[in-house]
């Protein structure tokens, strides 16, 4: 191996979305050199941050049929029954649900937490509050996925937060996934819930953190014993 290939097989990938970004974010610091130095420096830092915003590192995901990962990396802010969206069309009553709170520090790459369809998606506008609220599912906009599986259907929500300003999403419906594939992305803090089908005993606890694609979350073949956590990595 090169010196050039062991270099690079060090660094992180980026993912193409942030690269406009990266840009900017660069452009800048060199103005803000010519400006006052102590600035320059600042968007030195800046930019690195924003370098490290769109990081989309490779993960190892488990494989089995049932499990399901953690579609985003962060901070598991709630693990609660709630009415899921009405436009996945999961009925009106309670699912188990995993929600997932993304800072501007995380990697904001989402990821399909299971194998299957992508049955539905539907793109909501609303508003940009805190996105670790509870009326942020409601309010805030939003990316809902439904994926199918032979276990049952899972519903994925791509929330934005307060400084987030566009969701990307990178699939579409009808689109079969695999647990772990990368299916959107939110620029700039922002929560991912998602809804397990009912009788599910999710396997985290609020407080625990998740990696996106590796985490197991919940083991829709398993009877929820919530001694059962499985993580890789």
């Amino acid at each position: 191996m090169s010196i050039a290939d062991s270099i690079r097989s060090q660094l992180v990938p980026i993912h193409r979305e942030g690269y406009p970004f990266i840009g900017i974010f660069a452009l800048l610091a060199v103005v803000l050199f010519f400006v006052w130095q102590p600035l320059g420096w600042l968007g030195v830092v800046m930019t690195v941050w924003c370098i490290l915003f769109f990081r989309d590192p490779p993960r190892a995901t488990p494989v089995r049929d049932g499990l399901v990962v953690a579609p985003a990396d962060g901070l598991i802010s709630r693990v609660i029954s709630a009415v899921p969206p009405r436009d996945l069309g999961l009925g009106e009553r309670p699912l188990p649900r995993v929600s997932i709170f993304m800072s501007v520090f995380n990697c904001h790459v989402n990821r399909s937490p299971v194998d299957g369809r992508i049955e539905r998606i539907v793109y909501r506008k609303g508003l940009f509050l805190n996105a670790d609220l509870d009326k942020a599912s409601e309010d805030n906009e939003r990316n809902e996925f439904l994926i199918a599986t032979p276990s049952g259907k899972i519903g994925v929500v791509q929330i934005a937060g307060l400084i987030a300003r566009r969701i990307v999403c990178f699939t579409h419906e009808g689109a079969s996934v695999g647990a772990g594939e990368r299916i959107g992305l939110i620029r700039f803090g922002s929560r991912v819930d998602v809804y397990l089908p009912e009788g599910t005993r999710p396997l985290v606890a609020e407080g625990q953190t998740s990696v996106a694609g590796e985490t197991v979350i919940a083991d829709l073949r398993s009877d929820g014993d919530p001694e059962r956590i499985y993580r890789v990595g």
